[in-house]
């Protein structure tokens, strides 16, 4: 566990309820074996987890969607419309698509990347002008993050997912300690684990640099 990490603010989820995370992207990057990250800190951490998801043409490029709700006792996987508390899109109109899910006064982590899916090809779609724009109005906690471009730099694309969690655990009630157990769960080989480790570090750390999300304060475990 990284000791020397910056400490984060507070937050205002109450641990009675249940709470409701929406990750959404385009097949290929690594949208459910994000989610299953979640999913295994939330267990690392002692909640009851449900989650479920959407795969929709997942190698062609497609949509790809995952409910994961976490909380002391959780009956179902699927989340009520508008009742994200927190929506990490892997792409930026995939972050204007899902919006309206999200509850008032929710969250969204968005990765700062435009990907044109089949249909924009086809000239079957248009491709939003200026998603992240669009998103100015959003009238809950919004955070760019450059994931993809912090992946590359740190040595594989396929980092992004990881950096968009680490940015995702400034807000949600893990302690880092359960993410790294988790993320030392998922991946095998120890190279792969340090990568994902500093990847989710890196993510974290620019979170907790935001003076725009309302941190939680399980980051300071």
């Amino acid at each position: 566990m990284n000791a020397n990490a910056p400490k984060s603010k507070s937050s205002d989820w109450n641990p009675e309820r249940t709470l409701n995370v929406l990750l959404a992207g385009i097949g290929g990057q690594g949208v459910l074996t994000a989610s299953q990250l979640l999913a295994e800190a939330a267990v690392q951490g002692g909640h009851d987890v449900k989650k479920s998801e959407v795969h929709g043409m997942a190698q062609r490029g497609g949509v790809v969607t995952s409910h994961v709700r976490i909380g002391r006792k959780v009956y179902s996987p699927i989340i009520s419309s508008g009742e994200v508390d927190l929506l990490v899109a892997f792409e930026e109109a995939e972050a204007l698509r899902w919006r309206p899910e999200v509850r008032a006064g929710g969250t969204l982590i968005v990765n700062c990347l435009r990907v044109l899916p089949p249909v924009v090809n086809l000239g079957l779609f248009k491709y939003p002008d200026d998603p992240l724009e669009s998103l100015r109005g959003f009238t809950g906690s919004l955070l760019p993050v450059e994931a993809s471009a912090m992946a590359i730099e740190a040595g594989s694309p396929r980092l992004a997912g990881t950096i968009l969690m680490g940015a995702a655990a400034a807000v949600l009630p893990l302690s880092v300690e359960h993410w790294e157990a988790a993320i030392g769960t998922r991946f095998t080989t120890r190279e792969i684990v340090d990568q994902n480790l500093k990847a989710f570090h890196r993510g974290r750390e620019y979170a907790l640099s935001s003076s725009s999300l309302p941190f939680s304060p399980e980051g300071r475990r």
